[in-house]
């Protein structure tokens, strides 16, 4: 299977899964996405979060910071291959609502693509991966409190999201902001308790 390069492929492949059936589950998506590279692991939960159709779901958000933190989990132990329990991986959505968020979002995957190119390498690869994986955890590990503060799990998922983008295309500016928007998912949660 060839790699994702791109928010565009990415949308492809998502699309290619949703063709099947009436619920599309994430063992499907992975499937065609593949299970090996973290960047497009990332960037996948951090749409679903992101995309309000799919990511304002109860129960998503938890959904997708286990799928999150179970991934950079194992990154940081260099596992090669991602491993999720069954309960997770069999998580379904409507077809529908899969179809409406790609719809939703191949006119900004097409420009955010154009901005996209490998640059401050240092911030994505060798350490720069694992920075962004233990990062990725501590978002994963608020994600139950992102049920009870609106707004926040499309925060934490624009960084998710970000981060991912930023290892597919060897961006390190783009991880640069994915930071930015952590540190915003934090503030947006503080503030909702405040």
């Amino acid at each position: 299977m060839q790699e994702v390069n791109n928010l565009e492929q990415l949308l492809e492949r998502i699309d290619e899964a949703a063709d099947s059936g009436g619920q599309v589950s994430l063992r499907e998506i992975m499937e065609t996405v593949g299970r090996r590279s973290f960047g497009p692991i990332l960037l996948l939960a951090g749409l679903i979060s992101a995309v309000p159709v799919i990511g304002g779901i109860p129960g998503v958000p938890i959904a997708m910071g286990l799928f999150v933190l179970l991934t950079a989990g194992q990154l940081l132990f260099r596992r090669r291959y991602f491993w999720l329990p069954r309960w997770l991986i069999e998580r379904s959505v409507a077809r529908g609502k899969i179809q409406k968020a790609l719809r939703w979002l191949r006119r900004p995957a097409r420009s955010v693509d154009r901005l996209l190119r490998p640059r401050l390498r240092m911030f994505t690869q060798g350490i720069g991966t694992y920075a962004i994986a233990l990062t990725c955890v501590l978002i994963a590990a608020a994600m139950p409190l992102m049920e009870l503060v609106p707004f926040s799990a499309g925060v934490a998922g624009l960084a998710i999201a970000a981060f991912g983008l930023a290892l597919i295309a060897n961006d390190g500016l783009l991880a640069l902001f994915a930071y930015f928007f952590t540190a915003a998912t934090f503030a947006t949660i503080l503030y909702g308790f405040a």
